[in-house]
């Protein structure tokens, strides 16, 4: 019994059926994981990209070195010294979220240069139209470049939403109970573990393909010009 739900190991369908419950519970977590993870990364991407294009390097340098550092060294160990190394600086954070910020934090790395490579896309007679037109280099950058950008990147962003969502499991190390976890647990205490890694397999087979599938039908639909704004 876990979280109070029975299972009978008689019988495989059986079993998968009275699992199937505590399943989805790790569900949820995986998917709220991931997506406040992927947004932690979408926003601190935008950020350390448009540091790393300012022409200043004494703002531009140490983004770089922390973009490099984030994308270079393992998820794991990232978790870990936000798990416990953090704590002994006094700031305690819980499992779940110290899981998603380690997630947010490491593929901001990756988005940044998914953003890099859309900004860049961009002709350059886009920026001199907006210098004419005497816009500051924020509004140029918001209402002109970013919009054009974003729909350039879309199968990009799509791809490591993917990525950070298989990542999740990772997260089991400091106590968070999401998909796998469960499915483990599951196993060391009734000797099964056919039955629940196999429906987790299947369960991320089926997450995969449905978020391929959105991410495609989101870019056949965004126009490659720009985003219109009023």
């Amino acid at each position: 019994m876990l979280f109070g739900i029975e299972w009978d190991t008689s019988d495989n369908l059986t079993f998968a059926i009275s699992i199937l419950p505590i399943l989805m519970r790790g569900l949820w977590v995986t998917l709220q994981a991931a997506v406040l993870g992927f947004f932690v990364a979408m926003v601190l991407g935008l950020v350390l990209a448009a540091l790393k294009a300012v022409p200043a390097r004494i703002v531009s340098w140490p983004t770089r070195v922390i973009a490099e550092f984030l994308r270079d060294t393992p998820l794991l160990i990232q978790l870990f010294f936000l798990y416990y190394v953090l704590p002994e600086f006094g700031l305690i954070l819980p499992a779940f979220l110290t899981g998603a910020l380690a997630l947010g934090l490491q593929y901001s790395a990756y988005l940044s240069e998914v953003y890099r490579a859309g900004i860049e896309a961009v002709p350059r007679g886009q920026h001199e139209a907006a210098r004419a037109l005497d816009l500051t280099p924020r509004d140029t950058f918001i209402r002109i470049i970013l919009p054009q950008a974003i729909p350039r990147i879309i199968p990009a962003m799509g791809n490591y939403l993917v990525a950070i969502t298989k990542d999740v499991p990772i997260l089991s190390v400091v106590t968070v109970l999401e998909l796998l976890g469960v499915a483990r647990i599951i196993g060391d205490r009734t000797f099964n573990y056919l039955v629940p890694l196999t429906m987790v397999g299947g369960i991320y087979l089926i997450l995969t393909l449905l978020a391929s599938y959105g991410v495609r039908r989101l870019d056949r639909s965004l126009p490659k010009t720009g985003i219109p704004l009023k």
